[in-house]
């Protein structure tokens, strides 16, 4: 018999009943951790964009891209590996010093060129975590254009913004002494980007999480912003990083940014 798990609303109406996978013929484990935390499966299709039919067919077995399981192993609090210990097994990781292609002292001094590179050379995947960054926009006035591109052809692009009325911005704002221009900051970002809204393959979200680091993935290359308490990010260093197998710094900073990514909600509603 297979396990059924259904919820009530706030209002009183019954949600539509939605089997997992059997234990013994799918995914145990992943059906194991569903259960544990009361996840429906609309829950999972809703947190990680995509439909509830794909979820049904990962609880039966089928393996997801390595981004949902980035995304489904935060939103359980569990292992890729444990999930999907025959295409997640434990590798070594590749020498840090081979990943760090540069570090910049401060945001600065990253070079404009360099942005630019990054935005004009991806193809697959652009994903964004900062509070603002409304440099970015400003600093490349066709940005938009150039994230549509990405998702013509067929890419996906994701930028997750600091929601301005959150409470981590106005920490944010008190640690960098800046008051409330950060959340002004981040109103702004939201007007820049508020052309995307209804761009098919563009998402902007809202967050409202501590941020250790600012990230821009382009790709299997990525730009980390540090955050120094007491400094604002452009004075903060820069690590420059290329992805050169599982298991190293890039993919850390890349399961963090699905971790506040499955957090995240989307930005205009």
């Amino acid at each position: 018999m297979s396990l059924d798990i259904s919820r009530t609303s706030s209002i009183g109406a019954k949600r539509p009943r939605t089997s997992l996978a059997r234990p013994g013929l799918g995914n145990d484990r992943l059906h194991t951790a569903l259960v544990a935390r009361g996840l429906l499966v609309e829950h999972v299709a809703t947190r990680v964009s995509v439909d509830a039919k794909t979820v049904q067919r990962w609880l039966a077995g089928r393996v997801p891209h390595r981004r949902h399981r980035w995304a489904i192993a935060a939103l359980v609090g569990e292992s890729e590996a444990y999930l999907w210990p025959t295409v997640a097994r434990p590798c070594a990781a590749p020498p840090a010093a081979a990943e760090l292609q540069e570090l910049y002292p401060h945001r600065s001094d990253v070079p404009v060129s360099l942005w630019r590179e990054l935005l004009e050379h991806a193809r697959a995947e652009i994903a964004i975590l900062v509070y603002a960054a409304p440099f970015l926009p400003e600093q490349h006035l066709d940005l938009l254009d150039l994230l549509r591109a990405v998702a013509d052809r067929g890419g996906r692009v994701r930028i997750a913004l600091g929601n301005p009325f959150g409470q981590k911005l106005f920490e944010r704002g008190l640690e960098e002494q800046f008051g409330l221009g950060i959340q002004d900051r981040a109103h702004l970002a939201l007007r820049h980007y508020a052309p995307l809204r209804d761009c098919p393959g563009v998402e902007v979200h809202v967050h409202d999480t501590t941020l250790y680091n600012s990230l821009y993935r382009f790709d299997d290359r990525m730009l980390v912003n540090t955050h120094v308490w007491g400094l604002s990010a452009y004075s903060a260093p820069v690590l420059y990083l290329r992805r050169l197998g599982a298991g190293g710094i890039f993919d850390t900073y890349a399961r963090s940014f699905e971790a506040v990514w499955a957090t995240s909600k989307p930005a205009y509603q």
